[in-house]
């Protein structure tokens, strides 16, 4: 039974002079939560600040930071270290494997998870660690085996097993991380807030990677820094883990999880409406006097017959491999099918941006990688990858601006406009790159790339908070109650998520062995192949809500 008015002010306390003041100011406010309560039998997040979503979208641009510090690196760093190529694509296909493997659990256990912080945020937390230590390993690889190992030759052994080592955990952690976030976004806010969350993503994705791509791309050599540490490397990691660490701080402190062991409607809904100033754990607003006699005299309401508490059984909690697997087998066909689009959409943009900078230093400028690091050859190749930092750093950019840009189309267009648009600029840009490698033309061209990548941290995931929304209202409809049983936000997300570790897996299988054959122009050419594909999916078989 859903707590109504007119009992929750019999429930309440009388409050202090303090308090009675803070609540005389957000009266307003917490009556219209009221109403909505008492009409939907389900609580709605109240409106959250612009600042608050600002500080959860930092997380993003930290993340970002860092992935375009990889994009920038890792490929240079490999090389340099003497990685043979039979085991380039190895590195690729390690991390996917595991993340499609165990995306899907983390998504579920999220779902389920107990702890006092929260859902999301301690699998955040873990994974924020995962990333940092990554990213030192593969940017620290060589100088660490070297303080250590005098033998050449094992010195070489080490370095490859620990920079490999260094870029799968990075990936494996950086792509699992995104599921997480986006979940706890849709916990903490309304269907509204959702939507400007979701853009507050993607527009700090871009200025993230923006600055990740303008790091990789100024010479530190030649900086106080640059002195200060013994190579280039350290000095990314260094601003790299600093920018990481403090975005993850401020995303963690953004807003505030219910626990799941606070479940119940009335519960949840106190935790929501009082003391809304405060930005602390949950447990310290529980701590408070009023809200524990408040929560004291529901109980005993509720011992009396005068409303039904409701929580989850153990069995419920724990959902077996093999019940998880049932679970994402028996989603919806447009769940299913918007998965697909999603996988299109990633196989595009990953077989493009993973090979960029080799791809510019190799056909633009006609450099070699493996030619020796004082000749001419490798020196030109090194100004390619320096370009191609600009060129990924006028994607980023491009992809902050049409974030905003999405907000103006989407009343005209709407989502399903929005998807198409951006997998075909994408499509056009990329082929046009591979018939056409000018290096003025391809950075103007790199512009386009920021729509794609708007469009993929946005595009899908409205779709899934639209989906999950008409799920609410058709239980409401139908008088039932709105509680997340066997597959929740969390997997849902996560098997969205997935297909970002399935694509990586397709493409390390694949597309390595053609850039060995065929050469890096065969990157481009195939992410405008997929992209193309990836508009005829969109535009017919992706369902969009009216």
């Amino acid at each position: 039974m859903t707590l109504m008015k007119e009992s929750f002010h019999r429930a309440l306390p009388p409050p202090s002079e303090v308090a009675k003041a803070d609540m005389d100011s957000t009266r307003e406010k917490e009556e219209a939560g009221l109403q909505s309560v008492s009409r939907t039998g389900a609580v709605v997040p109240r409106k959250r600040a612009v600042g608050r979503l600002v500080m959860h979208s930092m997380a993003m641009f930290g993340r970002e930071f860092c992935y375009a510090v990889e994009a920038a690196f890792v490929t240079p760093v490999l090389l340099s270290v003497g990685l043979p190529k039979n085991l380039y694509s190895l590195v690729w296909l390690i991390s996917p494997v595991l993340g499609f493997v165990l995306q899907p659990v983390v998504g579920s256990a999220s779902d389920n998870c107990t702890c006092s912080w929260g859902r999301r945020r301690p699998y955040i937390l873990g994974l924020g660690i995962i990333m940092l230590l990554g990213m030192a390993l593969y940017l620290n690889g060589d100088v660490m085996i070297s303080a250590f190992i005098g033998e050449r030759d094992k010195q070489r052994t080490w370095a490859i097993v620990i920079t490999m080592m260094g870029v799968v955990l990075f990936d494996f952690a950086a792509d699992f991380i995104d599921g997480p976030i986006k979940a706890y976004l849709f916990d903490v806010c309304s269907h509204q807030d959702k939507e400007k969350g979701l853009h507050y993503h993607a527009l700090f994705t871009g200025l993230g990677g923006a600055l990740g791509y303008l790091t990789g791309a100024v010479d530190w050599g030649q900086t106080v820094l640059g002195f200060s540490l013994i190579s280039e490397f350290q000095v990314i990691f260094f601003i790299a883990a600093l920018v990481f660490i403090i975005c993850l701080t401020v995303h963690l402190r953004s807003i505030p999880e219910v626990p799941l062991l606070y479940e119940n409607e009335e519960t949840k809904f106190l935790l929501e409406v009082t003391e809304s100033y405060k930005y602390s754990s949950i447990e310290e607003e529980i701590k408070n006097g009023y809200l524990k006699s408040t929560c004291t005299e529901i109980k005993a309401a509720a011992e009396s017959g005068k409303c039904a508490v409701t929580s989850r059984t153990e069995d419920q909690r724990r959902m077996t491999l093999k019940s998880l697997l049932k679970t994402l087998l028996s989603m919806p066909s447009h769940y299913r099918y918007l998965c697909v689009s999603h996988l299109f959409g990633w196989m595009a943009f990953l077989s493009n941006m993973l090979f960029f900078t080799d791809f510019m230093g190799q056909v633009v400028y006609q450099g070699s990688p493996y030619a020796p690091h004082n000749s001419t050859l490798y020196l030109t190749y090194k100004a390619g990858v320096e370009m191609g930092c600009w060129g990924l750093c006028i994607n980023a950019i491009s992809s902050s601006v049409y974030s905003y840009v999405q907000k103006i189309l989407l009343p005209y267009i709407g989502l399903k406009g929005l998807y198409f648009i951006g997998y075909l600029l994408f499509g056009l840009s990329t082929g046009l790159i591979g018939l056409f490698p000018n290096v003025y033309s391809t950075l103007a061209l790199c512009s386009l790339f920021g729509v794609m990548s708007s469009t993929l941290y946005t595009v899908p995931f409205q779709l899934i908070a639209e989906y999950h929304r008409e799920e609410e209202s058709l239980k409401l409809q139908n008088g039932e109650q709105v509680v997340e049983q066997g597959r929740g936000k969390g997997i849902d997300c996560a098997a969205l998520t997935c297909m970002v570790q399935l694509a990586q897996i397709i493409l390390g299988v694949g597309l390595g062995l053609l850039v060995i054959v065929a050469g890096s122009v065969v990157t481009v050419i195939s992410a405008s192949t997929v992209a193309l594909i990836g508009c005829c999916f969109v535009a017919f078989c992706v369902r969009y809500v009216e």
